[in-house]
């Protein structure tokens, strides 16, 4: 099933949702020193894993991070090869002074931005639909 790719559809369907919790961006060096159970997304980079995964849980496994996080997903099913959806709404949310994470999955787009500003970023989000 493929996402769409048309951006104008892209923008105007998006329908963002923020996902509750605190989440941050941690590192490790082994996976076997973590439940992945707990973790939300993970990438592996050259010098070490990256996981975002809850802040509770950071915490309780003595994780260090140094931002906390709220988690935005847009719901529209966007394709791999769309191309101008993660300018557009990093754009908006630059010009509001409003940093923003952006990962890909096969479905959706995923959105971290510092947690003191998700009611502005998702007033921006939603903007594009109207």
């Amino acid at each position: 099933m493929a996402g769409e790719k048309d951006l104008e559809t892209l923008l105007k369907t998006m329908k963002p949702k923020h996902i509750e919790g605190d989440y941050v961006f941690c590192f490790i060096n082994s996976l076997e020193s973590i439940d992945l159970n707990v973790i939300v997304m993970l990438f592996k980079e050259e010098e070490a894993t990256t996981i975002i995964l809850k802040k509770e849980c950071a915490d309780s496994s003595n994780l260090e991070y140094t931002s906390v996080m709220a988690w935005i997903t847009l719901t529209v099913h966007s394709s791999l090869e769309a191309v101008g959806l993660t300018a557009a709404f990093s754009n908006a949310l630059s010009q509001e002074e409003i940093s923003c994470n952006v990962v890909a999955g096969y479905y959706h787009d995923h959105i971290f931005v510092d947690q003191k500003d998700i009611n502005k970023a998702m007033e921006i989000l939603n903007s594009f639909s109207k």
